[in-house]
C-alpha cells in the first residue's frame, strides 16, 4: 500500500492507533477488513487534501491566444469564466488575445511577447504553419506550457491537446448526412474557414472518407478560406451555387452559417440537410428555428477545465494524470438542446 505519509498522520486521519495502522500497512494480519478500508480511505483523504494544500494561495496567469470568429471567442471566454469557481482553491487569471483573422507574423509576435513577459501557460488555437510551430518552441524554451484548443499542433512542443477527435466528428457528419438525405439526389457542399487549421482539415478528411465508403455516388463540392466570416462566406457559397445547380446539402466545418443560409435563400434554393459544428449564439438560434438539421457540439467548459488542469500539472500543483482523452461528440438537434 504505497503512500508518502507518516504513520502518525495516517493514524490521526483514520482515528486508529499507530500500531493498528502499522499492521495494516505491512500486511501483518490480525485486523478486520473494515479497518483496512479505513486506513485506505485515510490515505486517499490525505492525498486529496495534499493536492488542495498545494493549490491554496496559488495564482495562475494564463494567456488565451485564439484566432476565430467573434461568435466562437465569445463562447470560449464564457466557458472559461464559468469554470473558474471549480478551480478553487487555486486562482486562475486570464489575458485574452483574440483575433478573427490576420497575418501569421502578427500572431507569432503575440506569442513572442508572452514568452518575453512570462506566463504560467498559453491556451492556443492557431493555424498549423511553420511560423507558429517555431513560436511554440520559443514558449517552451521560456518554460511556458502550451495547450492547444479545438485544433491541434502535433508537431510542436505543446503539452496536450483538448477538444474532440475531429476525424471522428467528420465521419459522424457523413453518417448523419447520408441517413437524412437518403435516396434524394443532390451534391453536398463542404465549407472550411481555412485549410491551415488542422481540425478543419481532419474533419474534412473524416467526412470525405466516410462518404466515399457509405455513399460513393454522392458528389462533394468544397469551398474554403471564408475565415468563417459572413461577408466572405456569402460570396463563396453564392458562387458555388451558381456553378453547381445540384447542391442540396451543406456540411459546415468552419462556420459562417447565417451567410450560407442567406446565399441559398437569395439563390432561391433549398438546403435539405445542414450539418454544423458548435453551439455558439448563431448556431443556437438557427437550430431553434429548425434552419440547421444538427449541430455537432462538445462541452467547451470541460475543455477549458482540462486545459487549466494541464497547466496546473505542469507547475506541480496537481498530481500527474494519464493521456488527455478527446471530448465527447454531442449530436444536438432542435429537440435535445441543452438548457
Amino acid at each position: 500500500m504505497g503512500h508518502p505519509f507518516p504513520i502518525r498522520e495516517i493514524a490521526r486521519q483514520a482515528g486508529l492507533s499507530e500500531a493498528t495502522v502499522d499492521r495494516v500497512l505491512n500486511e501483518r494480519g490480525g485486523v478486520r477488513e473494515s479497518t483496512v478500508r479505513e486506513v485506505q480511505q485515510a490515505i486517499a483523504d490525505l492525498d486529496r487534501q495534499r493536492t488542495q494544500v498545494r493549490l491554496v494561495g496559488r495564482t495562475f496567469m494564463i494567456d488565451m491566444v485564439v484566432q476565430a470568429p467573434e461568435r466562437f471567442t465569445t463562447a470560449v471566454r464564457a466557458a472559461l469564466e464559468a469554470e473558474l469557481p471549480s478551480l478553487h482553491p487555486a486562482v486562475v487569471r486570464s489575458r485574452f488575445h483574440f483575433r478573427e483573422t490576420g497575418p501569421v507574423p502578427e500572431l507569432t509576435r503575440t506569442l513572442d511577447r508572452i514568452a518575453r513577459r512570462g506566463s504560467q501557460g498559453v491556451i492556443l488555437k492557431a493555424p498549423d504553419v511553420p511560423e507558429v510551430t517555431a513560436a511554440v518552441a520559443r514558449l517552451a524554451e521560456a518554460g511556458i506550457p502550451v495547450v492547444t484548443l479545438v485544433t491541434d499542433l502535433p508537431a510542436t512542443a505543446r503539452l496536450a491537446y483538448v477538444g474532440i477527435d475531429n476525424r471522428a466528428a467528420g465521419a459522424t457528419a457523413a453518417y448523419l448526412m447520408g441517413q437524412w438525405l437518403g435516396d434524394r439526389p443532390g451534391n453536398v457542399l463542404t465549407s472550411l474557414s481555412s485549410g491551415f487549421f488542422r481540425n478543419e482539415e481532419e474533419r474534412e478528411m473524416g467526412f470525405r472518407s466516410a462518404m466515399r465508403t457509405l455513399h460513393p455516388d454522392r458528389t462533394l463540392v468544397e469551398i474554403a478560406e471564408g475565415q468563417g466570416l459572413d461577408a466572405t462566406q456569402y460570396d463563396l457559397v453564392r458562387a458555388a451555387l451558381e456553378r453547381d445547380p445540384d447542391i442540396r446539402a451543406v456540411y459546415s466545418i468552419g462556420g459562417g452559417n447565417i451567410a450560407t443560409l442567406r446565399a441559398f435563400q437569395d439563390a432561391g434554393r433549398e438546403c435539405a440537410v445542414f450539418v454544423a459544428h458548435d453551439l455558439d449564439h448563431d448556431n443556437t438560434r438557427l437550430l431553434r428555428e429548425h434552419r440547421l438539421s444538427v449541430v455537432l457540439h462538445h462541452d467547451l467548459r470541460q475543455d477549458m477545465r482540462e486545459a487549466c488542469h494541464v497547466v496546473m500539472r505542469a507547475h506541480g500543483a496537481l498530481p500527474p494524470a494519464g493521456v488527455t482523452m478527446p471530448s465527447a461528440i454531442q449530436v444536438v438537434t432542435p429537440y435535445n438542446m441543452p438548457g
